[in-house]
């Protein structure tokens, strides 16, 4: 004969088991990220060297959520809460004091036919069209692109204002048609000065891709900022053996009155189951010095979700004196 008080607890435990697999069935919600930590040397131009271990150096870890309901005739609804994080500390954020959902925080509408439209904190297409368009991709650490552009410090500002990303944004991006794409942003005036936004056009065909973005910034949550009008075009095209990358910018700084002319060229180059990577920079601005930067790096595959690279640096700002740096890390993807 059964025990009644067992069987009652093998009914629970399936009804139980039934709902968290239907439950997860019916979601489509997923937690990813990535976490990039190396040991490295540091030095500014004129400054003096720093020993640590980093995180983000080839790509500033993070961790992301994530999902989408299908909504009918083609229209779903989709949402993303992403924090940048640093793994070497334990800390939130690039820095101390960064929103806890700096990279991105938005929820949408999106469309097969008419595109997608996001409100909240959208990455800028300025800083997906930076990245895309050269060998280093998003290393705040080496690439020459994203540094001259986006990395500022006390003794070498941002050229740049408005971050990588807009709070208080709305986002357009078109579906892509013929390898074309059409996108749009615009950041509300609310708590400061003024009103973001930029307009981008892409296209992506077999080896060839290329991009041109025009972004106008007065605010970007700050009490006082620069205002800033940049202009970027990019191309790629990957012969098979190689693939090169080439961009050029101008930034005007509306508030100081100067200008900057920003010129990159690298190579993204395949050996076995890795990459080298080059990439040449340079910032001419029309009152101040030049800066010119050469990263070098490899980045080596140990799975579809792991890599370890090495990357150094040569930084050089004119009168006064040449910076760098090398890394020794490992990222991996989940």
């Amino acid at each position: 004969m059964k025990n009644p008080a067992l069987t009652r607890k093998f009914t629970l435990l399936s009804a139980l088991c039934l709902v968290a697999l239907g439950a997860q069935a019916q979601s489509t919600v997923t937690a990813y990220g990535l976490l990039d930590l190396s040991i490295g040397s540091t030095k500014a131009p004129g400054g003096t060297s720093t020993t640590a271990v980093d995180s983000g150096k080839m790509t500033t870890s993070f961790i992301g959520f994530g999902g989408s309901e299908d909504l009918g005739g083609g229209l779903s609804a989709a949402f993303k809460l992403e924090s940048f994080l640093r793994a070497d500390t334990g800390d939130q954020g690039r820095f101390g004091g960064d929103a806890m959902w700096a990279r991105t925080a938005s929820v949408g509408l999106s469309h097969k036919q008419y595109g997608t439209l996001t409100a909240g904190r959208n990455t800028t297409a300025l800083f997906v069209s930076t990245l895309l368009f050269n060998a280093f991709g998003d290393s705040f650490g080496y690439s020459p692109s994203i540094r001259h552009y986006f990395f500022g410090t006390p003794a070498i500002p941002s050229t740049v204002t408005g971050d990588t990303g807009w709070s208080d944004s709305l986002a357009y991006s078109s579906p892509t048609i013929s390898g074309f794409r059409f996108g749009a942003a615009m950041a509300m005036k609310e708590a400061s000065n003024g009103g973001n936004w930029s307009m981008n056009l892409g296209y992506g065909s077999g080896p060839l891709s290329a991009s041109v973005v025009v972004q106008d910034v007065k605010k970007d949550g700050a009490a006082a900022m620069d205002d800033t009008r940049t202009v970027q075009l990019g191309g790629a095209y990957d012969f098979g053996v190689a693939k090169g990358f080439l961009q050029y910018g101008e930034v005007k700084n509306h508030t100081t009155a100067n200008s900057y002319d920003i010129t990159g060229i690298g190579a993204r180059v395949p050996v076995g189951t890795g990459a080298v990577l080059v990439q040449w920079g340079q910032i001419a601005p029309k009152v101040g010095a030049d800066r010119q930067t050469l990263s070098v790096g490899y980045s080596h595959a140990l799975s579809k979700r792991t890599d370890a690279y090495v990357a150094t640096m040569s930084d050089k700002l004119d009168g006064v004196g040449t910076g760098g740096g090398y890394s020794v890390g490992l990222r991996h993807r989940f």
